[in-house]
């Protein structure tokens, strides 16, 4: 299945299932391929709309890592780590912290 047909099956899903996250975030993955402009909205959305859909926390940080918003990212990766607290998401958290720590490192942020 090529990247156009992936792309307008997730549109479809979006639509049928709004309110399900999971079609939203893999509207934004398969975005983030082709349009950025389109992916940082989705994220965006996820992020405001669905904040408590976590695998959005790793995924977008990193996205907006790509694109030079480092505070953005900063913001991003430090919710994500809340919320698998909150959600005592172990993996998940070691997962977040540990991206964290290496961006930190990368950045100069202490």
């Amino acid at each position: 299945m090529g990247n156009l047909d992936r792309l307008e099956l997730f549109k479809q899903f979006s639509k049928e299932e709004p309110e399900n996250p999971f079609n939203w975030y893999a509207l934004a993955l398969e975005y983030s391929k082709t349009d950025t402009i389109k992916a940082a909205e989705l994220f965006e959305m996820l992020l405001t709309d669905f904040e408590a859909y976590l695998p959005t926390y790793y995924t977008s940080a990193h996205f907006f890592t790509d694109l030079e918003e480092i505070s953005k990212a900063k913001l991003i990766y430090e919710k994500g780590i809340e919320l698998a607290q909150n959600q005592q998401e172990i993996k998940a958290l070691q997962e977040l912290k540990n991206a964290y720590q290496n961006f930190c490192f990368e950045y100069d942020f202490d």
